[in-house]
């Protein structure tokens, strides 16, 4: 019989965890190769990360019974059997690797939260209004319309044909008229990257249908070059011709004529605008070429007025301190000369003359709330023939736009003019004007404008002719029925007052369509 051994307690426990150590590391060793393998399965499968493997084949009733059949290459569901002994030792393995490197798991690692959205068939739809962009409202009133493009150039017509009907009285002449009206507006803009060119052309033509009345036709065009230079340095060229006729209300109108002058006006223009910093000037020049037709008489005699032919030019300079982009106070000078064709007029006298002016004002521009200028001064007006007096006078002009909400806008305007007169005797008048125009948007397409102005002429005390008022007051309105066409109407009211002689007033309203492109 041999003697027992005696051993020591700790050799078991070390062979123990030789033995752990050894398939700890074998695991660790073959865990890659199993997920390689399972990456590569899960990605022949046409099914989703967890999609279950089995699917339900629908039987003769319509209905879609789980009959258990496997699709080869889908992803097995952690419930089978067969898998569950993979699972348990890609578990371990996966918790042996993290505590041997001290890792824990989080969502950002293993792409839980990824793994969630892609196995939900009915995923949440995004809410209306993310999936497709709300359109903006369009407003028919101020959008403009797409025009005709020729060339970098794009032409926007507008044609406006109107009824209307008239009636003026002066003193105790009355007369009463219906006429048609069309009316042309035409804008050409170029679409430069450099530069800018402005062609734009309005007119008025009139045809009576019953009553009696002078027409009044009118055509204007005007045009502008812009041209961007280096160093904040901008020129601009314009030029322009209008026709028109002398209206009868006209202080220097025919009396007792059954039409009145046709006039026709040219226009030459230059000038260039520089900023030095917080300094901004301006320079220019103006010419303006009038030209008087006959006149005809009730009784059909022609009565010329070749002598009021004239030439005038202007000199003008403005220098702006800009203390912020809103608030440009500024000051203004200008010399100007008139030269009559005929050194004399049929009168005997002679009115070519000098000009001079001067002025203070400010710039302000607050964005689309208040933008315009104010400006005082003073002018005066002198003429070849000392029998004419000197017409002076204190400038007050403004034009201002005002916004006090949404879709109003009012524009304000203050004019002061020195105006040649051809009565005998008579050197002019000051002319000072005040206009207001009201915009109001009543609905999306419906826009509706009032009108009103007071007018100031006022001769020297050695005059002839006494003072005058003119009151002039409309309202119109304006439905947007698609882009390309609008439905105006308009009415409107003017009064002459004079200190001495009789009052004139004129009525007129009319119902129109207005063509847009």
């Amino acid at each position: 019989m041999g003697h027992w051994r005696y051993t020591s307690s700790l050799t078991p426990l070390r062979a123990a965890g030789v033995a752990v150590s050894v398939v700890l590391a074998g695991l660790a060793l073959t865990a890659p190769a199993s997920a390689l393998a399972q990456s590569a399965r899960a990605s022949a499968s046409p099914y989703p990360l967890g999609q279950s493997a089995y699917i339900a084949t629908p039987d003769a009733t319509g209905d879609q019974p789980d009959d258990g059949t496997a699709i080869p290459g889908a992803a097995t569901s952690p419930d089978d059997p067969a898998n569950a002994g993979a699972a348990t030792a890609s578990g371990a393995s996966t918790a042996a690797r993290q505590t041997l490197s001290g890792d824990q798991t989080s969502d950002e690692t293993t792409g839980s939260i990824l793994d969630e959205d892609m196995m939900r068939l009915n995923t949440r739809e995004a809410p209306f209004d993310e999936r497709r962009q709300r359109k903006p409202d369009v407003d028919l009133s101020t959008e403009e319309t797409p025009g005709i493009r020729i060339g970098t150039f794009v032409l926007r017509p507008t044609v406006t044909q109107s009824i209307n009907t008239e009636t003026q009285k002066d003193g105790d002449t009355k007369e009463t008229r219906a006429f048609l009206e069309t009316d042309m507006k035409t804008t050409l803009t170029s679409d430069w990257a450099l530069h800018q060119l402005l062609i734009s052309s309005e007119g008025a033509w009139q045809k009576n249908v019953s009553g009696e009345g002078a027409e009044q036709p009118d055509f204007r065009i005007n045009g502008e070059l812009r041209l961007d230079l280096p160093q904040e340095t901008t020129a601009r060229l314009t030029g322009g011709y209008r026709f028109y006729r002398e209206d009868t209300n006209d202080p220097n109108a025919i009396q007792d004529a059954d039409q009145q002058s046709d006039v026709q006006e040219l226009s030459l223009g230059a000038s260039i605008q520089r900023d030095f910093g917080i300094l901004r000037g301006t320079t220019g020049i103006d010419l303006t070429r009038t030209i008087y037709s006959d006149a005809t008489l009730s009784d059909g005699t022609l009565v010329s007025l070749s002598d009021r032919d004239q030439t005038a030019g202007t000199l003008r300079g403005r220098i702006g301190y800009e203390l912020s982009p809103a608030l440009i106070p500024f000051i203004e000078g200008n010399v100007g000369k008139t030269v009559y064709d005929q050194t004399t007029d049929a009168s005997g006298y002679q009115r070519s003359g000098d000009s001079y002016g001067a002025k203070a004002g400010v710039e302000v521009d607050l964005g689309e709330k208040l933008r315009g200028e104010v400006g005082i001064g003073y002018e005066i007006a002198t003429f070849d023939d000392d029998r004419l007096s000197d017409i002076d006078a204190t400038v007050l002009d403004a034009s201002v736009r005002w916004s006090p909400l949404r879709g109003t806008d009012v524009d304000f305007g203050l004019q002061t003019s020195l105006q040649p007169s051809t009565t005998p005797g008579v050197s002019g008048y000051v002319s000072r004007a005040m206009t207001t125009a009201v915009t109001h948007q009543l609905r999306d397409n419906l826009v509706g404008t009032f009108l009103g102005g007071i007018t100031l002429r006022d001769y020297p005390s050695d005059s002839t002719i006494s003072d005058e008022t003119v009151y002039t007051t409309s309202a119109g309105l304006t439905w947007n029925i698609n882009r390309y066409l609008d439905l105006t109407s308009t009415i409107g009211y003017e009064l002459t007052s004079r200190k001495t002689g009789a009052d004139s007033q004129q009525w007129r309203a009319g119902v129109g369509l207005k063509l847009k492109r």
